[in-house]
């Protein structure tokens, strides 16, 4: 449950800061909602990953539809030298993912850093 409200959360927050800050708003809204919600490192990369990438890639599809591919296009025969649009959009969101989830997991041992549990040990 933590999972998909870390998910929506951190996609409504980097939505959110994404309207009146650049690019890199992501890394702060995954990392804010990384600290609210304790997860260990790998989940909280995972749901850092998805809920970025999957907010990138919908919001350079719907761009790339209203464009008619011109600018996703003309990317694409310059970085890859061949008519791939679509390819363009989920680069973007892959790399966009990566910024997220590697900013949660920042967050994920921040927080296991500050706030550690309990370590039993074998003798006592």
């Amino acid at each position: 449950m933590r999972f998909i409200v870390a998910l929506i959360l951190t996609a409504a927050a980097a939505y959110g800061l994404g309207l009146f800050l650049d690019w890199w708003a992501i890394a702060i809204a995954a990392f804010l909602i990384g600290l609210l919600i304790p997860q260990k490192a790998g989940t909280a990369f995972i749901c850092g990953f998805l809920s970025i990438a999957l907010l990138w890639f919908s919001l350079a599809f719907i761009i790339d539809l209203y464009n008619d591919h011109i600018m996703a296009n003309r990317i694409s025969q310059l970085l890859l030298q061949r008519y791939a649009p679509k390819t363009i959009v989920v680069i973007t969101a892959l790399l966009g993912g990566i910024v997220g989830g590697f900013s949660m997991m920042t967050a994920a041992f921040v927080r296991n850093k500050r706030f550690p549990k309990k370590v039993r040990s074998v003798y006592s």
